[in-house]
Protein backbone atom coordinates (compact mmCIF):
# COMPACT_ATOMS: atom_id res chain seq x y z
CA UNK A 1 0.00 0.00 0.00
CA UNK A 2 1.10 3.48 -0.90
CA UNK A 3 -0.06 6.76 -0.87
CA UNK A 4 0.56 9.12 -3.67
CA UNK A 5 0.82 12.62 -3.87
CA UNK A 6 -0.17 14.68 -7.19
CA UNK A 7 -0.36 18.10 -6.75
CA UNK A 8 -3.08 20.36 -9.59
CA UNK A 9 -3.34 23.72 -9.47
CA UNK A 10 -6.85 24.74 -10.99
CA UNK A 11 -8.32 28.34 -12.42
CA UNK A 12 -11.72 30.02 -10.54
CA UNK A 13 -13.51 27.68 -12.95
CA UNK A 14 -11.53 24.59 -10.96
CA UNK A 15 -10.26 23.61 -14.53
CA UNK A 16 -6.75 22.38 -14.21
CA UNK A 17 -4.19 24.36 -15.36
CA UNK A 18 -0.85 22.98 -13.97
CA UNK A 19 0.91 19.59 -12.76
CA UNK A 20 3.47 17.35 -13.51
CA UNK A 21 2.72 17.51 -17.23
CA UNK A 22 3.28 20.82 -17.54
CA UNK A 23 6.12 21.09 -14.70
CA UNK A 24 7.95 18.18 -17.07
CA UNK A 25 7.10 20.25 -20.17
CA UNK A 26 8.76 23.23 -18.57
CA UNK A 27 11.28 21.49 -17.52
CA UNK A 28 12.03 20.01 -21.29
CA UNK A 29 12.01 23.70 -22.52
CA UNK A 30 14.41 24.93 -20.49
CA UNK A 31 16.73 21.61 -21.46
CA UNK A 32 16.00 22.10 -24.83
CA UNK A 33 15.79 25.32 -25.77
CA UNK A 34 12.66 24.35 -28.16
CA UNK A 35 8.84 23.64 -27.47
CA UNK A 36 8.64 21.73 -30.28
CA UNK A 37 11.70 19.80 -29.07
CA UNK A 38 10.59 19.44 -25.68
CA UNK A 39 7.04 17.96 -26.89
CA UNK A 40 8.58 15.41 -29.15
CA UNK A 41 10.23 14.39 -26.04
CA UNK A 42 8.19 13.81 -24.34
CA UNK A 43 6.18 11.85 -27.51
CA UNK A 44 3.36 14.64 -27.21
CA UNK A 45 2.14 16.88 -30.10
CA UNK A 46 3.58 20.74 -30.43
CA UNK A 47 -0.37 21.74 -30.41
CA UNK A 48 -1.02 19.77 -27.45
CA UNK A 49 2.05 21.38 -25.81
CA UNK A 50 1.20 24.46 -26.89
CA UNK A 51 -2.43 24.47 -25.85
CA UNK A 52 -1.17 23.60 -22.40
CA UNK A 53 1.54 26.29 -22.26
CA UNK A 54 -1.36 29.26 -23.28
CA UNK A 55 -3.88 27.35 -20.84
CA UNK A 56 -1.46 27.90 -17.97
CA UNK A 57 0.06 31.50 -18.99
CA UNK A 58 -3.79 32.84 -19.16
CA UNK A 59 -4.89 31.13 -15.17
CA UNK A 60 -1.80 32.71 -14.29
CA UNK A 61 -1.36 36.20 -15.58
CA UNK A 62 2.42 36.06 -17.35
CA UNK A 63 4.43 33.98 -19.66
CA UNK A 64 6.04 31.06 -18.87
CA UNK A 65 8.37 30.98 -21.75
CA UNK A 66 9.30 33.55 -24.48
CA UNK A 67 9.45 32.53 -27.98
CA UNK A 68 10.78 33.17 -31.06
CA UNK A 69 9.81 31.84 -34.61
CA UNK A 70 12.21 30.64 -36.58
CA UNK A 71 13.72 31.70 -39.96
CA UNK A 72 17.02 31.58 -41.05
CA UNK A 73 19.02 31.04 -37.44
CA UNK A 74 15.81 29.15 -36.39
CA UNK A 75 13.44 29.83 -33.48
CA UNK A 76 13.32 28.67 -29.91
CA UNK A 77 11.66 28.94 -26.58
CA UNK A 78 13.08 29.42 -23.69
CA UNK A 79 11.71 30.44 -19.96
CA UNK A 80 10.89 33.85 -19.01
CA UNK A 81 11.82 35.03 -15.54
CA UNK A 82 8.61 34.96 -14.19
CA UNK A 83 8.30 31.18 -15.92
CA UNK A 84 11.77 30.08 -13.99
CA UNK A 85 10.36 31.13 -10.44
CA UNK A 86 7.07 29.95 -11.08
CA UNK A 87 8.45 26.33 -11.92
CA UNK A 88 10.88 26.65 -9.04
CA UNK A 89 8.24 27.57 -6.31
CA UNK A 90 5.84 24.98 -7.85
CA UNK A 91 8.73 22.21 -7.80
CA UNK A 92 9.47 22.92 -4.04
CA UNK A 93 5.72 23.41 -3.06
CA UNK A 94 5.42 19.56 -4.52
CA UNK A 95 8.40 17.88 -3.23
CA UNK A 96 7.34 19.52 0.86
CA UNK A 97 3.76 18.07 0.07
CA UNK A 98 5.33 14.82 -0.65
CA UNK A 99 7.34 14.50 2.36
CA UNK A 100 4.54 15.89 4.37
CA UNK A 101 2.47 13.01 2.86
CA UNK A 102 5.26 10.14 3.50
CA UNK A 103 5.41 11.78 7.05
CA UNK A 104 1.47 11.78 7.58
CA UNK A 105 1.07 8.31 5.94
CA UNK A 106 3.72 6.77 8.48
CA UNK A 107 2.20 8.45 11.48
CA UNK A 108 -1.38 7.28 10.42
CA UNK A 109 -0.56 3.60 9.10
CA UNK A 110 2.50 2.98 11.34
CA UNK A 111 2.33 -0.41 10.44
CA UNK A 112 3.91 0.38 6.55
CA UNK A 113 6.66 1.83 8.28
CA UNK A 114 8.19 -1.86 8.27
CA UNK A 115 6.78 -2.33 4.22
CA UNK A 116 8.79 0.73 3.33
CA UNK A 117 12.04 -0.43 5.10
CA UNK A 118 11.71 -3.83 3.62
CA UNK A 119 11.18 -2.57 -0.15
CA UNK A 120 14.25 -0.57 0.41
CA UNK A 121 16.76 -3.68 0.42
Amino acid sequence: MQAVTRITFVDENRQKFFGEGPSRLLHAVEETGSLRAAAQSMGMAYTKALKILRNAERALGFALTSRTTGGRDGGGSRLTKEGKEWLERYDRYRDACMEANSRLYLEFFPEQRQTASDSDR
